[in-house]
């Protein structure tokens, strides 16, 4: 029994001991998620992400290990906190950055579609965040460091990182604007965040542009003010070299670093993964990568400052969360934090049926429109997935619709939808809205009552589907996937896979049932 005991014991601690080595797999948020900031309280990490025209903004996550990330919120969910009227996926709510001070947590951020750079605050973050704090410096990529009882914010005016102090809770600017640097010549340095160690003041930036050239540089001073020198060995992070020319990762930058609770440090950064070609859909996502920090030294990413999808590094102990049901239902009334409208939405225009159903109102907002349609969506998180959904049209008039979308723009969506047609007869069509090209593609007529819907996506096709039973699904066509790529529509967004109601008449009533929603990464 001893012996047993022993090797149990034994048993336990070696896998305790590899779990706590184990790698892991990029990206760590997948999915339209950038422009990551990142901090650490006690042994719990918070992140959070651009949002741009999408409502709630700035999705926030919280993990143990860096790694598993959950939702747990977002930072702006009234609509006293974001306006984004006429924002388009160029627009709205730029890179955040999140830190915490004191018992608060901070997230600073720019609204372009609005009034600039902001900042809000909450002791609980998974509670409600204030009201904005507007701030008088501009530029985009706001960034906070506190130190002996001052808070400094650093952004990009005038095409170079500039640093004054503020008062966190009033926005007021203590301190004149100053130049601290210009970066290594790269265009676009951005994305500033300040770190101390070991008595320098290290500056982290991002240049290059959000592309395929994006790259991390670094600079130290040991005065906060500057003047800030060059690291010889930038850029520390970027795949523009040849030695990444073939990775599946491409586009690093924007980064952010972190001290783990063991001592050990980490990046989160911003990256894409191309498909179909050199074209990508799925937005940048979030990356993770250690960093070698020794004393007085430059910091080291990952070796050689390139990054894999598979990380065969050490890791801190991983805590898995919970994975999302493949299926959202209704039946609660409530969406989870993934689920995101365009611009701020018309709260009337949503409701749940008592039998549990989403209903959507149909308006003659088209989602073509600049305004709010009746729409809301989840990213595509995966190159190749299924999503599917099931509708019902309910008191329409000739022309209502209601269906499933691929949407990256109001100007480059695929729409699989049930439409009402005179006589009280429905077909189903497949659409595209390509720049300026609207086409039916295929159009059936069906019968009257529910009607399953599924896209199905991979490296380079979306393909849509119909069933009238549940069960018996009919093709009804194939859509290019680099026509709505983000080289092709532009945008700082990715795919979001929504559900949508649109009216042919401002005085219809009609209004569409959807019973679920799934989706499914493969």
């Amino acid at each position: 029994m001893k012996k047993f005991l022993l090797f149990l014991c034994v048993t336990m601690g070696m896998s305790c001991f590899s779990h706590a080595q184990q790698g892991y797999q990029n990206p760590v948020i997948p999915g339209f998620h950038p422009d990551p900031s990142v901090c650490r309280v006690g042994e719990d990490y918070y992140l959070v992400n651009s949002s741009f025209c999408y409502f709630p903004g700035v999705p926030l996550f919280h993990s143990k290990d860096l790694i598993h990330w959950e939702q747990i919120g977002n930072c702006l969910s009234r609509p006293s906190q974001v306006k984004l009227t006429n924002a388009g996926t160029w627009g709205g709510i730029y890179a955040p950055t999140i830190r915490h001070h004191e018992g608060v947590f901070y997230m600073i951020t720019t609204n372009v579609s609005d009034k600039g750079n902001f900042l809000v605050h909450a002791t609980d973050p998974r509670g409600e965040w204030s009201d904005p704090v507007w701030i008088k410096q501009g530029g985009i990529d706001p960034s906070l460091y506190f130190e002996d009882g001052k808070c400094y914010l650093v952004s990009n005016p005038d095409v170079g990182i500039y640093l004054c102090e503020i008062n966190p809770m009033t926005g007021e600017q203590l301190t004149a604007s100053r130049r601290i640097w210009n970066g290594t010549g790269g265009r676009h340095p951005e994305g500033p965040h300040i770190y101390k160690k070991d008595g320098w003041y290290y500056l982290l930036i991002s240049e290059g542009g959000t592309e395929y050239g994006h790259k991390v540089t670094i600079a130290r001073s040991r005065d906060i003010d500057g003047p800030y020198e060059s690291n010889p060995a930038n850029p520390i992070l970027t795949h523009i070299n040849k030695n990444a020319q073939n990775s599946p990762i491409q586009g690093t930058g924007h980064a952010d670093f972190v001290e783990a609770a063991d001592g050990s440090w980490w990046v989160v950064c911003l990256a894409f993964r191309p498909q179909t070609g050199s074209h990508h859909l799925l937005g940048r996502e979030t990356f993770l990568a250690p960093v070698r920090w020794d004393k007085d030294a430059w910091p080291v990413v990952n070796g050689d400052g390139t990054m894999a999808i598979q990380m065969d590094v050490p890791t801190l102990p991983q805590y898995p969360v919970s994975p999302k049901p493949v299926r959202t239902t209704f039946a609660n009334g409530k969406l989870g934090p993934e689920w995101i409208y365009l611009r701020n939405p018309k709260t009337e225009n949503y409701s749940c049926s008592p039998q549990g159903m989403l209903r959507l109102k149909m308006t003659p907002v088209s989602l073509n429109s600049m305004d709010s349609p009746t729409f809301v969506g989840r990213r595509q998180q995966h190159i190749d997935f299924t999503a599917s959904t099931s509708v019902e049209l309910q008191k329409t008039r000739p022309q209502d619709e209601a269906g499933l979308t691929v949407f990256m723009e109001n100007h480059s969506h695929y729409d699989l939808s049930v439409r009402q047609d005179a006589d009280k007869k429905q077909s189903v069509i497949l659409r595209y809205r390509l720049g300026e090209l609207t086409h039916v593609e295929k159009e059936i007529s069906i019968p009257e009552g529910k009607v399953q819907l599924r896209v199905k996506g991979n490296n380079d096709t979306y393909s849509f589907e119909y069933a009238t039973d549940g069960t018996n699904f009919r093709e009804l066509g194939k859509m290019n996937a680099r026509y709505i790529s983000t080289e092709t529509a532009g945008g700082f967004t990715g795919i979001i896979l929504g559900m949508y109601a649109v009216s042919g008449s401002a005085s219809s009533k009609g209004y569409a049932e959807f019973g679920y929603f799934e989706y499914q990464g493969e």
